[in-house]
């Protein structure tokens, strides 16, 4: 087991859902995204899926595109990620971490050396946002090999019949999109969530979270109820980065992910 199935052991033995936390690496630089992600930690998030900047995030909103072209502005770089991460560990054991980034980034690094690396430092999984199932073989059995999952997305658009395909082969979570289009937080729930989340969780061998969305406490409580876990991205972004200081950000997002966390009880 890697922290990623330890963490839904611990979830489940503490009746609860678990949080899951995107944040872009090198936002608003990579000197405080050390900082953001022992925050995050320290308050109730029980993965970190760490995102690395790309200049095509054409899955992402408003929100996390910004995220990420102030990250490459400020001359982020996977090495600098692989180095916060590695330095998070040295204080952080258990709590499990998503490595999420489009195939370039990865491919441009080395697949097979991001994926030693990745085992090195303490990455428990892969998010992949532009690798369809049909091209896994690219991947998986590389991160097989080093202990990584690689973690399978599913959108409402799926059909079951492929859903059931796909999810054969899930590893670690699987991680539900909510709501068609990009990312970016909203106010309400899609109609269809409970029965969508349902079949997943009806063929997934590994638990179902649910992200795209969430921006409060209610929608994280109402969300979970029907999931193993919420994610939430773009309203924690937005709390760090629409803050005065980095000072008052990591304070709000504090706040945000102890509300989150008491709301998935």
């Amino acid at each position: 087991m890697n922290n990623i199935d330890k963490v839904f052991e611990k979830c489940n033995s503490e009746n609860r859902k678990a949080v899951v936390t995107y944040t872009t690496a090198g936002d608003p630089n990579i000197n405080d995204t050390l900082s953001i992600l022992k925050t995050l930690a320290k308050n109730g998030a029980d993965i970190l899926e760490v995102g690395v900047p790309f200049s095509e995030p054409m899955a992402d909103g408003p929100t996390i595109q910004l995220a990420m072209e102030r990250a490459l502005n400020s001359g982020t770089k996977l090495s600098d990620i692989i180095k916060v991460i590695r330095e998070f560990r040295e204080e952080y054991k258990d709590t499990a971490i998503v490595l999420f980034s489009y195939y370039n980034v990865i491919m441009n690094y080395g697949i097979e050396e991001l994926a030693k690396v990745s085992e090195e430092i303490g990455i428990d999984g892969w998010l992949i946002v532009d690798v369809p199932f049909e091209e896994y073989d690219e991947v998986k059995p590389l991160l097989q090999k080093h202990n990584v999952s690689l973690i399978t997305l599913l959108a409402p658009t799926t059909p079951e019949e492929r859903a059931k395909m796909i999810l054969k082969a899930a590893e670690g979570f699987v991680y539900y999109i909510t709501v068609t289009g990009v990312t970016g937080s909203r106010n309400e729930i899609p109609q269809d969530l409970a029965d969508n989340l349902e079949m997943i969780k009806k063929h997934s061998p590994v638990p179902v979270v649910a992200g795209f969305g969430i921006s409060s406490g209610e929608m994280a409580k109402t969300m979970s109820k029907h999931a193993d876990g919420i994610v939430v991205g773009s309203a924690l972004i937005n709390k760090i980065n629409d803050a005065d200081s980095i000072t008052e950000g990591l304070k709000d997002a504090e706040e945000f992910i102890i509300e989150l966390a008491s709301a998935v009880k």
